[in-house]
């Protein structure tokens, strides 16, 4: 039977094109294998979606007892895009400039089929 788990992280504080660079080398891949991926990056982004991912398994373990942890792929991960917080950036002449904060929302489906 094809089961499977949705998890989601909302307001993640980096910007999505940072953390779609990371995600794209774990899309469809086994989940135990995409963790060593992401342990061994050393881009802030690979902690972020690591801790959905494990978020993830344990969710499957929670919720369907009886099926193999090592089975379990990555069916879809996305990366939205969040709210933006201005920041006033003071400069010359009285003068001001906005920095964005970007934020982003992680999505990942895992499935057992």
């Amino acid at each position: 039977m094809n089961k499977e788990i949705i998890t989601k992280h909302c307001y993640a504080n980096s910007s999505a094109q940072k953390l779609r660079l990371i995600s794209n080398l774990i899309k469809g891949k086994n989940a135990i294998k995409a963790l060593e991926i992401l342990k061994y990056n050393s881009k802030k982004a690979s902690n972020l979606i690591k801790k959905v991912l494990k978020s993830a398994i344990s969710n499957f373990k929670i919720y369907n007892i009886n099926t193999n942890v090592k089975l379990l792929y990555i069916k879809k991960i996305f990366i939205d895009e969040g709210s933006r917080s201005k920041r006033i950036f003071p400069r010359a002449k009285g003068k001001t400039d906005y920095i964005l904060k970007r934020t982003s929302h992680i999505n990942i489906i895992l499935s057992d089929n």
